[in-house]
């Protein structure tokens, strides 16, 4: 078991930068990859990036290659989604996730964050 705990969201302008946090109890977080996943309104839930348990292999969703960094620190459990040059379409409620595998289907994830709300004003 492990609890995920999201933090850094919040309103910013069209190429601003946010940078979210992903806190991990229970379980250490360095057991599972990490996922992080968007969903906006009256759409399905859709992954952004990823990372492996060890942090060497990272995934990112076309959208947001080359803006978002996934990155994780498994001494402070904890993943990190910097995300830079951020646009008006990636208003979303973000969450952070934990599953054993590193892949890119939502439906496959075993734990889950609360979220935190992303809005980028135009």
């Amino acid at each position: 078991q492990v609890q995920l705990v999201e933090s850094g969201g919040g309103l910013v302008q069209a190429g601003g930068s946010l940078r979210l946090s992903c806190a991990a109890s229970g379980r250490t977080s360095s057991s599972y990859a990490m996922g992080w996943f968007r969903q906006a309104p009256g759409k399905e839930r859709e992954f952004v990036a990823g990372i492996s348990r060890s942090g060497g292999t990272t995934s990112y969703a076309n959208s947001v290659k080359g803006r978002f960094t996934v990155s994780r620190d498994n001494a402070k459990n904890t993943v990190y989604l910097q995300m830079d040059s951020l646009k008006p379409e990636d208003t979303a409620v973000y969450y952070c996730a934990a599953n054993r595998n590193l892949n890119v289907y939502y439906q496959q994830w075993g734990y889950w964050g609360q979220g935190t709300q992303v809005t980028v004003s135009s």
